[in-house]
Parts: structure tokens; C-alpha cells; sequence
């Protein structure tokens, strides 16, 4: 079973993707570890990285490539902002999620997460969406902004990260239920 979890920053979704691939025994990839590990490689910080990725779309390629690889696999759990995106271009069967969260929750998460001041982390998150979005646009003609690709979206404001699990869970099952009954 595949599942992808995208969604905003500090919207919950590697909380909740580590909770899932741990009560389902799956891997758990994540895009934002292999983009932080690129930019460490190059001796960036992460927003120097996004100023980068904006002027070298092969960086975005190269780790859309790799997670593509993931989704063809399959049986895991697979994490970022184009994850659910990627499964579907790969024609892959997955249960596509994707977390939403109030502007100002994500920021207070991200940035207790990181220790800095929640606005400053406010203005950083809303730069990087529009640096993502227009990224995203350009390379591969998607826009973030629609959501009509996911099978389940669910608001993280007012939930723990274990009840977003269980409803994930939950419509996993009846998808494993559906397809059984069609085989």
C-alpha cells in the first residue's frame, strides 16, 4: 500500500507520516529530508537553496525523480509537498492525503520546531509557498492550489496528530476493502 501525505509546512504531515509508517510497518520517505540533505551538500541554508531551485529546476527534478521512484515501489509512506502529485503522473495506485492548517498554526509549529520567532517564520513560510507554487507551475504545469487530486484532505488546526492517523487508517482500510472485493 501506498500512501502520500502533502500538505503545508507545519501542517503535520511528517508527524502524522511517521505515525503511519510505524503502526503500518511501511518506510517513511520524506521529500523535505532529501531536499535538506542537497542543500547541505551544498553548504546552503534551506532558503538560499529555494532562491536556488527557483534559477535550477534540475534540482526539483532530480528529487521528483527519486520520489517517483519511491511511488512506483510502492508500500510505503510517502511524504511531500508533490508526493501525491508524483503517484498520480506515475499512474500509481495510492491513498492521496493531504493536511491543511490555518497560516498562522503552521507557522507557530514550524516555529517552535526550530526555535525562532513565529512571525519571522510566518513571512518565511508564506515566501517559500509562492517560491514552491511558482516552481511547480513552471517545471510540471501543477498547480499547488488544487486539491481536487486527493482523496482525503483533512484540517490539522483543532487535531491531535493520532486522530489525523486514525482517519487515514480508517480510509485506508475501506480502499483495501474495496479492492479486494473487486478481485
Amino acid at each position: 500500500m501506498l500512501i502520500t501525505i502533502s500538505g503545508l509546512p507545519g501542517s503535520g504531515k511528517t508527524t502524522v507520516a511517521r505515525l503511519l509508517a510505524q503502526r503500518l510497518g511501511l518506510p517513511h520517505i520524506y521529500a523535505g529530508d532529501l531536499y535538506r540533505r542537497a542543500a547541505a551538500e551544498r553548504g546552503v541554508s534551506l532558503e538560499e537553496f529555494n532562491a536556488l531551485s527557483e534559477q535550477d529546476h534540475s534540482i526539483d527534478r532530480a528529487l521528483d525523480a527519486k520520489m517517483a521512484e519511491y511511488a512506483r515501489r510502492g508500500d510505503a509512506v510517502l511524504e511531500g509537498r508533490l508526493a501525491g502529485f508524483i503517484a498520480l503522473q506515475e499512474g500509481t495506485e495510492a491513498l492521496r492525503v493531504f493536511l491543511t492548517a490555518s497560516d498562522d498554526v503552521c507557522a507557530q509549529r514550524v516555529a517552535q520546531r526550530e526555535d525562532r520567532d513565529w512571525r519571522t517564520v510566518l513571512d518565511l513560510n508564506r515566501a517559500r509557498q509562492r517560491s514552491d507554487a511558482m516552481r511547480y507551475r513552471v517545471i510540471y504545469g501543477f498547480d499547488l492550489d488544487d486539491t481536487s487530486i486527493y482523496d482525503l484532505i483533512l484540517n490539522s488546526d483543532n487535531q491531535t496528530p493520532e486522530a489525523l492517523a486514525e482517519q487515514i487508517l480508517a480510509r485506508a482500510a475501506e480502499r483495501v476493502g474495496r479492492t479486494a472485493a473487486r478481485q
